[in-house]
């Protein structure tokens, strides 16, 4: 059976570009990058080039970027980097975050808050995007972090980050304080052009997965605005700049940097507005075609691969299961949480009612995803919804 891959947002296809460039340093180029000898320098320089590449994607310095493990490191390095050191010295803190963050956002929050740390979950509007009113209301002088997601994963909506950031920024300002903002792009980078010294230039800390941008699993970064001061997670050696003690993931980091080499000239082209276009006649035929559905986050601004498809009447996991079986890959949520037993917490932020959250059904499109697979998949999901109505 040929398969149908539609949850790009879970992880993306290696691309062949990126394999190729990552061959090398299994085997031929495998120096330790701290040696001093000729094999640790060559690997060092291909760090160094894949550093400037990713720095290149995000429009920030080569030294502002950490290689982290992924987006669940980034995230935690992120908020306990910046919170702990407020524990350490019994000083009050306050973190704004919101409702519909990954849960990598999510329980690192909550551990921070079960050791002291004072905790804001914002809820979103009905669109799933955070309201900056709302959010510039709970601003509190002993804040000191922000974390909101740059895009969601789940039903793609963007927020409003640049002005966020800067309501922040001006908020410290008028009273004196330093509060500093974290993004988790995850689901952004190689979707959305960032601009880290432009819209997003008050933005201090942003997260990257390398496996949402056609590398592998297990990279990731962290960006680290200049002069912001980071308590590490695991401590041994002065590894990235003493933020990420551990020997360097080689093959990974190079694997991430020509993703991001490869990212920055597809968002240049025109196949992003062709992959939106895409995503919205598989929408528009969906609704047209299987009565009674709705797409979740409709008025929100979203990432032009991703819909999230409420179907009336219909269990989410059984047609999960019928599509499977019939070729199509796709998710009811995020993949770390397909498991679960327990509704969205991102459309229940949203004010759907657990029965409505079970019954939507997220397809995310990849770069690779053509016109003729998405005609299959107009085939495959109407007669599908229609088999398991019948049954009930």
């Amino acid at each position: 059976m040929q398969r149908l891959y539609l949850d790009a947002n879970a992880t993306t296809p290696v691309l062949a570009e990126v394999v190729e460039a990552m061959r090398p340093f299994w085997s031929e180029s495998f120096g330790n990058p701290s040696s001093a000898h000729h094999g640790g320098q060559r690997t060092r320089s291909a760090i160094e080039h894949a550093r400037a590449s990713v720095a290149k994607l995000l429009n920030c310095a080569s030294k502002e970027i950490v290689f982290t493990s992924g987006g669940t490191e980034s995230d935690n390095l992120a908020l306990s980097g910046i919170l702990q050191p407020f524990l350490d010295a019994k000083e009050p803190a306050h973190l704004i975050t919101s409702q519909i963050e990954h849960h990598a956002v999510l329980y690192a929050a909550e551990s921070l808050e079960r050791r002291g740390i004072e905790v804001t979950y914002l809820a979103p509007a009905a669109s799933g995007v955070i309201d900056p009113a709302a959010f510039e209301a709970a601003l509190k002088p002993h804040t000191k972090l922000v974390s909101i997601m740059l895009a969601n994963n789940e039903t793609g909506a963007i927020q409003s980050i640049g002005k966020i950031a800067r309501l922040t920024k001006s908020f410290a300002e008028r009273n004196a304080t330093n509060i500093l903002v974290h993004t988790d792009a995850v689901q952004a980078a190689a979707k959305l052009p960032i601009d880290l010294a432009g819209e997003l230039k008050n933005v201090d800390l942003l997260s990257l997965s390398g496996h949402k941008m056609y590398a592998p699993q297990g990279t990731g970064v962290l960006f680290v605005r200049k002069g912001v001061q980071l308590a590490p997670l695991f401590h041994g050696g002065p590894h990235e700049r003493q933020r990420r003690a551990g020997t360097e993931n080689v093959p990974g980091i190079v694997a991430l940097g020509r993703a991001a080499e490869l990212a920055q000239q597809w968002l240049t082209s025109s196949s992003p507005a062709e992959l939106t276009t895409l995503r919205d006649h598989l929408e528009s035929s969906l609704l047209t075609t299987i009565p009674n559905t709705h797409i979740n986050a409709a008025s929100a601004p979203r990432v032009g691969n991703t819909t999230n498809i409420r179907i009336d009447g219909i269990d989410a996991e059984s047609l999960l299961i019928a599509l499977d079986m019939q070729g199509i890959s796709a998710s009811f949520g995020a993949a770390c949480q397909s498991g679960a037993t327990e509704p969205s917490h991102v459309l229940l932020a949203m004010g759907l009612t657990p029965t409505e959250a079970r019954s939507s059904l997220r397809l995310s499109l990849s770069r690779l995803t053509t016109a003729e697979e998405i005609e299959r998949a107009l085939e495959i999901i109407p007669a599908a919804v229609a088999r398991l109505r019948s049954l009930t």
